[in-house]
């Protein structure tokens, strides 16, 4: 998929590629992640694929195909489990190792392994203990999860997992915790038993993690010679980092990496959600000079289809991270050009009148909008014709629409496609709570239909706030600057 320019999500619309683990390998960035369903009914329902980069050049990502189905291990060859989030790491002799645990009725990590980072991985075996005994499995583990691998300067090759508990009914009522290992050269084996890495949920008093205790999604980097470790904390939306000079113990919490609902991570501050959120997941890579983290957002009122974004980040002179915003740009290396047409899928913050709330048909209310597609799940190897788009859907009085950034020059008209029942205006500003810069009028329609209206808008790097106000429901497909 080739662009001109980037922006979120940074792969096709008709991809749900979640919990992505980026990794430089060579001169091309590789991206390893769960693969959700459009419309699916359980998390990561197909089979592993990969994406991948240049890194000198992020607008353009190449489809790999699939890398591993779910039925390649043999605890999964019926066909009745799923593949969850997985990690990549070269192996000392060469080969790449991918690291993946099946969904929670299966405690125990799997290792597949293939000559080239996006090939067809071949099933190696379960990690276990030197007497052959599943590690997860054993009495008295904590429960395997969401693997993140690493293999130091030094070559020791470290293995992180585990889960928490997300509301205090929970605590105890699992083995759960968050948990580091070394592996023999056999990338399978362990070497030391695995040991307890970051507090969860009931542990937290007094280590500076309350509030924002480790849940999940466990990823590790090695940076200016210090040890980064992101993952999903209890808020569930959002990924937060801590800091070590150690791989394997010392962690001290730094803060909120991103939030796919963008709040902010302060304590204290008070904030409400800019999308219907869900879990989140992803890792930190620095491409071509600059660090970025990957996460995944949600669509379609449901936790069952998410798609891949990142952000860029900056690491300061001390080391800290300050928290990343939801941008639409992303990977563009700087705001997008303030003209032509750009898709409605590439929204940061959607929400109606009602505060928005968790991704789930049961909880959602009427006014919330979302984004889906028509059409069924897209498979780019097996499927004829156009691929599907995305569009926001269920726009109704008070919908909020905002896109940033955009390099605003001489912008004299901006035009939407849209369909539905509306019969409104939508206000244009450059701010969620700034002053209308234009109004177009939209009327019912039940096939796409382009909108037009002259605007002002400020000259400079600027965002794009679409306001609805009127009758009705709106859908929107794309809007362009003229």
């Amino acid at each position: 998929m080739s662009r001109e320019q980037i922006f979120n999500p940074y792969l096709p619309e008709y991809e749900y590629i979640p919990d992505g683990e980026p990794h430089v390998f060579g001169d091309r960035v590789y991206v390893y992640g769960s693969h959700d369903r459009f419309d699916g009914k359980k998390f990561c329902m197909n089979d592993y694929v990969c994406y991948s980069a240049d890194v000198h050049c992020l607008t353009d990502w190449r489809y790999e195909g699939v890398i591993y189905g779910r039925t390649q291990d043999p605890r999964m060859a019926d066909g009745t489990h799923y593949l969850w989030a997985p990690d990549v790491v070269q192996g000392k002799d060469g080969r790449y190792y991918l690291y993946y645990c099946p969904d929670d009725s299966i405690r125990s990590i799997g290792v597949a392994v293939c000559d080239t980072p996006a090939g067809k991985y071949q099933f190696l075996g379960i990690v276990r203990d030197g007497a052959g005994n599943p590690v997860g499995e054993r009495e008295g583990d904590t429960i395997a999860f969401d693997p993140g691998v690493f293999i130091d300067e030094d070559g020791t090759i470290y293995l992180y997992s585990g889960n928490g508990p997300r509301t205090e009914d929970y605590i105890g009522k699992e083995p759960k915790g968050s948990r580091v290992m070394i592996l023999e050269d056999d990338m399978v084996t362990i070497k030391t038993e695995p040991k307890k890495l970051l507090p969860i949920l009931g542990e937290s008093v007094g280590t500076g993690y309350e509030g924002h205790e480790f849940f999940e999604a466990s990823s590790i980097r090695k940076i200016k010679g210090r040890y980064y470790f992101v993952y999903s904390s209890v808020k569930l939306h959002e990924l937060c980092y801590a800091v070590s000079d150690y791989p394997d113990r010392d962690f001290a919490y730094g803060g909120v990496v991103v939030s796919n609902a963008d709040m902010p991570g302060d304590f204290g501050k008070e904030a409400i959600p800019k999308n219907c959120f869900g879990n989140n997941h992803g890792g930190i890579e620095c491409i071509d000079g600059r660090y970025y983290i990957f996460y995944h957002r949600q669509t379609n009122r449901t936790m069952f289809s998410r798609q891949g974004c990142a952000e860029e980040i900056h690491i300061q002179a001390d080391g800290s991270i300050p928290q990343a915003w939801m941008t639409s740009c992303g990977l563009n290396r700087g705001p997008l050009q303030g003209k032509g047409t750009y898709p409605a899928s590439m929204v940061c913050h959607l929400y109606g009148r009602e505060i928005p709330v968790i991704s789930n048909p049961k909880y959602m209310v009427d006014g919330h909008p979302y984004l889906t597609q028509d059409g069924e799940d897209y498979d780019p190897e097996a499927a004829a014709g156009m691929p599907p788009r995305q569009y926001i859907a269920n726009g109704e009085d008070g919908m909020t629409a905002l896109f940033r950034y955009f390099d605003i020059r001489d912008v004299e008209r901006i035009s939407v496609m849209a369909r539905g029942s509306m019969e409104g205006k939508i206000f244009l500003a450059v701010s969620e709570e700034g002053e209308a810069v234009g109004e177009i009028s939209v009327t019912p329609s039940e096939t796409w239909k382009v909108f037009s209206a002259k605007v002002k808008i400020p000259e400079g790097i600027q965002a794009l706030c679409f306001r609805f106000r009127g009758q009705g429901r709106l859908e929107l497909l794309e809007f362009t600057l003229n």
